[in-house]
């Protein structure tokens, strides 16, 4: 970054921005649903997590904020997108980070790209839920402080066991909950994750989200 000679603000627009979502305790990163690639074909089958997704209705549908997400996947393309992104995160006080409140992964240089920025913010733990199974060919040179969740693609199916970490979306508890299962405790506390940081604990292999 220092190379760049960009400060915060200059990083800021680089990217787009970030996005804050009221539930999380710390920042993210929205690119637009519409454009995930599994999620994208997902959206048109009933019983998918994606049928329904949160992130094509609410506020996300207002133009203002579809118009940041664009901004944000044109952005990707710029050579400087790692150093501006860990700039940014490193400048925020929150010790976690959401990767895609809204959005995934869009092909092996994005991925790549990502891995660049938790490098470059060790003090920082990453958290990025996918649908992208390829991304589990990679997962040898992610780095320690990045948790990825495969999300499983059908509402109450459990995600496979082959990937270390996973995510599930369910109408109730399910019995296969184990003592590496746990159910997202968001709902019991205003939706939104206070003192919980389960998601980005490499150590807890699955996280179930009540189908809302």
């Amino acid at each position: 970054m220092k190379d760049k000679n960009l400060n915060t603000a200059q990083a800021w627009v680089l990217v787009g921005g970030l996005s804050k979502p009221s539930k999380m305790p710390g920042w993210s990163i929205g690119l637009p649903a519409k454009e995930c690639k599994t999620g994208g074909k997902l959206q048109k089958v009933p019983g998918s997590v994606c049928y329904d997704c949160y992130a094509l209705k609410g506020c996300y549908v207002f133009k203002v904020v579809q118009d940041a997400q664009y901004r944000r996947l044109a952005a990707l393309k710029s050579p400087d997108w790692v150093q501006a992104m860990a700039h940014l995160i490193n400048s925020k006080k929150p010790d976690v980070f959401r990767w895609h409140d809204s959005g995934d992964v869009q092909d092996l240089n994005h991925l790549q790209k990502i891995y660049e920025v938790c490098k470059l913010t060790p003090s920082k733990k990453h958290w990025m839920p996918t649908r992208e199974a390829w991304i589990k060919d990679h997962l040898d040179s992610k780095p320690d402080n990045l948790v990825i969740r495969f999300s499983a693609p059908m509402v109450d199916q459990r995600a496979p066991a082959s990937w270390p970490n996973s995510s599930s979306v369910v109408t109730k508890d399910q019995p296969w909950f184990g003592a590496t299962s746990v159910m997202c405790p968001a709902p019991k506390q205003n939706n939104e994750c206070g003192s919980c940081r389960q998601c980005w604990n490499p150590e807890i292999k699955n996280i179930s989200y009540g189908q809302h």
